[in-house]
């Protein structure tokens, strides 16, 4: 049983990607923005501000109805621009009719992000995958092949990873999670398993990111100290949590402070 654990939750063992590049970097969570100011997040405005102070960043990446990828987090469009439905649910061009917060930014494209970053700082770009719909993981990959800039992708559904273990090795991938069970919003049985991770054999991924708040899960801790996945903390909130963070993490996405 305990090869089989820990066969279940390996990363990645052979031909592992050199990372050495990201650890020079701070990532700015969506962006170095304020959702009360003209830099909402997911924006132009706040990709800008974090390329201009010199950090990394982390977006968010999914599918409009005419399948345009898009860089924005929620699954719905009420928190961040007032109106109802996904973006699944309009067009690219309907949802220039949508504001960010309190700004006039709108929802932008991936493609204008990468032109804006242009490979001045990596980037960590999180696919929104719901179901086993894979049809983002190639719309992305078609856009991020032509990028010469510094990237890796993440997403919390491990049949993504498998998608870019199969068709696309040489891109660095990460699995996202977190303690579910402990936020009182999950239950059951297969929230357990992706918290333990013990679907990494799916992707095999590169690297752990995890909610930095529960660093002692033992998944965790013995596929990043043990087995050798790059360990990623989000999100980061204080100086402080990013002083506490430092023990268990090599790399770091925050929001709402400065480094």
């Amino acid at each position: 049983m305990p090869l089989l654990y820990l066969f279940l939750i390996a990363p990645r063992m052979i031909n592992k990607p050199d990372m050495e590049r990201f650890y020079e970097y701070y990532y700015a969570h969506r962006g170095l923005h304020d959702n009360a100011t003209e830099a909402p997040e997911n924006s132009m405005a706040a990709f800008k501000k974090a390329v201009e102070a010199g950090y990394g960043m982390e977006l968010d990446v999914q599918l409009t109805k005419d399948r345009v990828p898009v860089v924005f987090h929620d699954d719905t469009l009420e928190r961040m621009c007032g109106k109802a439905g996904k973006v699944s649910d309009y067009t690219y061009e309907e949802l220039q009719a949508f504001y960010l917060g309190k700004s006039r930014e709108q929802i932008p494209k991936l493609e204008d992000v990468l032109q804006l970053v242009d490979g001045r700082t990596p980037l960590i770009v999180e696919l929104k995958i719901k179901t086993a719909d894979l049809s983002l993981c190639p719309v992305v990959d078609k856009l991020l092949s032509d990028y010469k800039g510094l990237y890796c992708i993440e997403t919390f559904h491990p049949f993504g990873l498998w998608w870019y273990r199969i068709h696309r090795r040489e891109v660095i991938r990460g699995q996202l999670s977190n303690a579910f069970m402990r936020e009182n919003e999950y239950d059951g049985a297969f929230y357990y398993i992706l918290q333990s991770l013990l679907l990494n054999f799916i992707g095999r991924p590169d690297f752990i990111a995890y909610n930095h708040l529960y660093s002692d899960v033992l998944s965790r801790r013995i596929c990043c100290k043990w087995l050798g996945a790059v360990s990623v903390g989000w999100t980061i909130k204080s100086k402080e949590e990013l002083e506490r963070a430092r023990k268990d993490f090599d790399l770091y996405i925050f929001e709402g402070f400065l480094i």
